[in-house]
């Protein structure tokens, strides 16, 4: 006997078990650690990507998913350097 389970288990979201959840897709991706710019870039699903200074990231994630921890490694990915902004000082261009 087989199940017809495939096509129903990538239309279930709202389960938060943890387990089985491997293949979701983060809901925010921080590209990588750049030092020509004191903004990183963060692609919000459903939003696009945007460029975000440190004091810009929490804020902009609660806007977007307002019940999301911004540290939470299963829904935010950091593709390097998690939570390290390039150095920036006012009055820098």
């Amino acid at each position: 006997m087989t199940s017809t389970s495939a096509s129903a288990s990538a239309t279930t979201s709202t389960s938060s078990s943890g387990s089985g959840s491997a293949t979701e897709e983060p809901l925010v991706r921080v590209a990588e650690f750049r030092t020509d710019s004191r903004y990183r870039l963060v692609h919000f699903q459903g939003a696009g990507w945007k460029p975000l200074a440190p004091e810009e990231f929490e804020p902009e994630v609660h806007r977007l998913f307002p019940d999301l921890d911004p540290r939470d490694p299963a829904r935010v990915h950091w593709d390097d350097r998690p939570w390290e902004w390039p150095a920036w000082r006012p009055g820098e261009a």
